[in-house]
């Protein structure tokens, strides 16, 4: 026997980030946000998502689901957008947390989401219902965005007005923005549509789109047209194979990040 010391093995890598929890607002008894802090070396592009949860309760394993970060890449914190579902696995516990307590976050972004799976075009239009805001929170505070389109419409289609979160940002207080303020002024437009309330741009937006009423809202020619129009959708799983299909009779072709093409949706999130 020698008295030489045995290397310890390597510590294993643990699969998720245990970030703080900066902040935390809640929207409605059904919705609110969140922030996290931002590992040094973590990296994403606009519009990816993550893997967000909480350990699993008597040590048992952790309770995750997707969440596409609501912030662009230069945020010094990371946004989230989520839904409170009583009885859910996870977000009944999460729509408790509090600032300063602790979440797990996985340590790889991936999605569809991103600019990079779409080929340049005039128009960009990013539609989503409820929570499926949140990727475009991030999309619309990127500068590539402006650099690659003249106009962004940001399409949000809730139930009720109070669903509306992020209206006051959407429609005004992104002109402050350190970054894209100026262009989001002058060239982005946010269209919010209600289903279950007077609203003067009330039905869901597929609905609008069939009927014509978004492109006459915006002044635009009807229809959208592979040779101007890119088209991003994120929520409901009605909504997204019932825009997808609409957007085929137009033309549009889906993109991924291997062949960029007229329009993309979150296989992950539809199933």
């Amino acid at each position: 026997m020698t008295d030489t010391a045995l290397t310890p093995a390597p510590a294993k890598a643990s699969a998720f980030h245990e970030l703080k929890v900066l902040w935390v607002r809640h929207w409605t008894d059904q919705l609110f946000s969140f922030a996290l802090e931002r590992p040094d070396d973590f990296r994403f592009r606009s519009g990816e998502f993550v893997m967000i949860g909480l350990p699993g309760e008597d040590g048992g394993k952790p309770v995750l689901r997707a969440y596409s970060i609501a912030g662009p890449t230069w945020a010094e914190e990371l946004e989230f957008f989520s839904i409170k579902v009583p009885d859910g696995p996870l977000t009944s516990r999460l729509q408790k947390i509090q600032p300063g307590d602790t979440v797990l976050m996985g340590r790889k972004p991936t999605g569809t989401l991103v600019l990079d799976a779409l080929t340049d075009g005039e128009r960009l239009f990013l539609i989503g219902t409820g929570t499926g805001l949140a990727p475009w929170l991030a999309v619309a505070r990127d500068p590539e965005t402006y650099q690659r389109f003249g106009q962004v419409v940001v399409c949000h289609t809730v139930r009720g007005v109070a669903d509306l979160a992020y209206r006051e940002f959407l429609s005004s207080g992104i002109h402050d923005d350190p970054l894209v303020g100026d262009e989001a002024r002058d060239r982005l437009v946010y269209y919010p549509t209600v289903t279950r309330e007077p609203f003067d741009t009330p039905g869901r937006i597929t609905d609008r789109i069939t009927s014509g009423a978004l492109f006459a809202d915006l002044g635009l020619p009807p229809g959208f047209s592979p040779g101007r129009d890119r088209v991003m959708l994120c929520g409901s799983m009605a909504m997204i194979k019932e825009a997808a299909a609409l957007l085929e009779t137009f033309g549009l072709k889906e993109g991924s990040n291997a062949e960029p093409g007229d329009y993309v949706l979150e296989r992950a999130f539809v199933g």
